[in-house]
């Protein structure tokens, strides 16, 4: 490596932090440029549905980064400035003032927005979305005043502000469209164990339901109308159906792509010269086998050290499972692994579900472990794993039986 070497990652997020990192790490001496859309130094995201709208974790603490670390690693840290192009032949990434940066290796940590909706009135006033430090502290602000929300949608936003909407004695009312919460997520066995759970806390859950409307008043939403007629008052509407990984620029650029930035098992794209990575890296995954993309902290945690590797010619594969969590009231939940609906023929409960206190397997038709869930449950994180990378066939009986060791 040379000094006169100029990486420029774009997306200044926890995943954009982390490549400025792994190249220091790996004592890459040349100029590093970290180009970020917010005002806010690059921090974790969530905690901005769990414990900071809690009122339990402050900012600093999921901050990836202090603004002298930057300045001490001789890292150039833009902030309030997004990239409007890319062009790759020139190696040049284009900013808002019409200037240019030129690049020898580009990574792209671009990330996810928030979907919305496109019907009457979601754009009013009163009606909010989540994926920001500022959308989650307007939340905050709201709780203290609001006596009635409506969620629409039940993934893992939507059932997390419900959770912290509950724990500030807000009325909740969710809808969904899908006939069970988290259901592409984890399938209608546990599912229901989430719906089971927001029940318990007095939360009004709708599925099968169609939202025709946000309904308004002098401007402002009062709540929400659906397909057959029903509506359910409310001062604000959360919309949480979902992200949208930014891929304009990449795709813009004429990079290769599907439901992400088409990259292989090092995180490079179809141009040798670009990495992607977290949200939206659709990634050939050499354990699975392959094609996935995965919107969840572990990825913007982990890939980075891998495309920073990718990126200073060194070979580099990310491996890791997929990984996500999850905390609602009372309930901790970690879940490693990858079983698609349609992937797996039955799932295998050990412990006591009804007490929230088990762990799941997901088991395809070969009674192999795809993925597993462990609900109140910890410390087996890593039998899970082995369980999934073994690939060796199961006894269910076995599997659900406490007295025999994972």
């Amino acid at each position: 490596m040379t000094s006169a070497q100029h990486f420029v990652i774009v997306g200044a997020g926890l995943a954009g932090a982390k490549v400025a990192q792994a190249l220091r790490d790996n004592d890459f001496d040349g100029h590093v440029t970290l180009l970020g859309r917010e005002d806010r130094l690059p921090y974790e995201r969530p905690p901005l549905s769990k414990e900071y709208l809690a009122g339990k974790k402050p900012v600093e603490k999921f901050t990836v980064e202090t603004a002298a670390w930057y300045r001490d690693h001789n890292v150039d840290l833009r902030l309030g400035t997004e990239v409007t192009a890319i062009d790759r032949g020139a190696r040049t990434v284009r900013l808002p003032d019409g200037s240019t940066l030129e690049y020898d290796k580009l990574a792209l940590a671009t990330g996810s927005s928030s979907r919305t909706l496109p019907i009457p009135g979601a754009d009013a006033e009163g009606v909010y979305t989540l994926r920001t430090l500022g959308e989650s502290d307007a939340l905050i602000e709201l709780f203290r005043t609001a006596r009635r929300l409506v969620v629409i949608g039940a993934g893992w936003i939507g059932l997390e502000v419900t959770a912290a909407a509950r724990a500030a004695d807000v009325a909740v009312t969710v809808v969904e469209t899908s006939s069970a919460p988290l259901l592409g997520a984890l399938g209608p066995e546990m599912g229901e164990v989430f719906a089971a759970l927001h029940r318990e806390h007095g939360v009004d859950l709708r599925f099968g339901a169609q939202v025709q409307q946000i309904t308004t008043a002098n401007g402002r939403a009062n709540g929400v109308a659906l397909e057959d007629g029903t509506e359910y008052g409310a001062d604000a509407v959360l919309v949480a159906v979902g992200a949208r990984p930014e891929l304009g620029l990449a795709e813009a650029a004429g990079l290769l792509t599907g439901t992400g930035v088409l990259v292989d098992a090092s995180l490079t794209s179809s141009d040798p010269n670009i990495v992607a990575v977290g949200d939206i890296a659709e990634q050939d995954h050499p354990v699975l086998g392959r094609r996935i993309r995965v919107e969840h902290w572990a990825n913007a945690l982990n890939q980075p050290a891998v495309a920073a590797a990718a990126m200073l010619g060194r070979a580099a594969s990310y491996e890791r499972l997929p990984y996500f969590f999850t905390d609602q009231y009372d309930l901790g939940m970690e879940y490693t692994g990858f079983a698609a609906p349609g992937d797996y023929e039955q799932v295998v409960v050990r412990g006591d579900r009804d007490g929230r206190e088990f762990v799941a397997f997901w088991l395809d038709p070969q009674h192999r472990v795809l993925a597993g869930m462990n609900v109140n449950v910890w410390d087996v994180g890593d039998r899970i794993t082995e369980l999934i990378l073994s690939g060796e066939p199961v006894d269910p009986a076995r599997l659900a039986d406490t007295s025999t060791t994972l």
